[in-house]
């Protein structure tokens, strides 16, 4: 018997925004370790080359396409979940969106809206339906992927920095409310990560080289850096964890 065991064998788990960069990176490394995968996103064709990335692996992945910000989709994909395997015993809120760029004093309310209806009431719902599905099955745990602007406010970044340390405050009241259900509610807080999501930091040279002078590691990260913590507070290893938030942001926030 292993003492520290990060298998997921016999689990079901669900990822949101799993058709590329950090979404991805999760959802393989859980498939990888044992983990049956639902991958979802808002188109589904993406999620169909992410499946098919996982089962040439060896691993498992049935891909749904949903709308974070849709509540009719939210509830039609856990009917669906619930249809085929009967169980949920993972959750990974990762899908998000950040579609202003920008002074605050310039957003509108559409860019407010729709960046809260995608960060904060989409994960808000998505955490409602698992942990009901959850609790007739003992428990389970979940995971939600903030961000370091939830903590500390980036440039142009205001509106989606609010919706993160949001999410940071959702985490730790549903880990409060879910704990006698045997249901566990974390956090990742990933730094600057090379991904689509991310270009705009990435295409101004300006602003990418005030962005990683603040990082001692002196580097961005790489998707597949941030699965690592998403598998271990997943797993049993980290069956007494709750209510916390993982850091791998380089140094950033030291």
């Amino acid at each position: 018997m292993k003492t520290v065991d990060f298998s997921l064998e016999g689990k079901i788990a669900l990822v949101t925004g799993a058709s590329r960069g950090i979404g991805e990176a999760i959802a393989m490394t859980l498939a990888e370790y044992g983990a049956q995968v639902v991958l979802v996103s808002r188109k589904l064709d993406a999620l169909k080359d992410v499946a098919e990335k996982i089962e040439k692996a060896g691993g498992t992945a049935v891909p749904i396409a949903c709308h974070m910000g849709k509540q009719d989709q939210i509830g039609d994909l856990f009917k669906d979940v619930k249809d085929r395997f009967g169980r949920l015993d993972i959750l990974v809120n990762n899908a998000a969106t950040n579609p202003y760029f920008g002074d605050m004093l310039g957003a509108d309310e559409g860019v407010w809206d729709k960046t809260n209806d995608v960060n904060l009431k989409g994960p808000f719902f998505m955490i409602q339906h698992a942990a009901k599905l959850m609790a007739e099955t003992g428990g389970g745990s979940i995971v939600n992927v903030s961000s370091v602007n939830g903590i500390s406010p980036a440039l142009f970044q205001g509106i989606y920095s609010i919706t993160k340390a949001g999410l940071i405050s959702m985490t730790k009241a549903y880990a409060q409310e879910l704990a006698s259900a045997n249901i566990r509610v974390n956090a990742l807080l990933p730094g600057l990560t090379e991904t689509k999501f991310a270009s705009a930091l990435f295409s101004n040279d300006d602003i990418y080289k005030y962005a990683i002078e603040m990082v001692p590691m002196n580097r961005h990260a790489q998707p597949t850096e941030m699965a690592g913590a998403v598998l271990y507070l997943v797993s049993d290893a980290a069956s007494f964890t709750t209510g916390t938030c993982i850091v791998c942001d380089g140094g950033m926030l030291i």
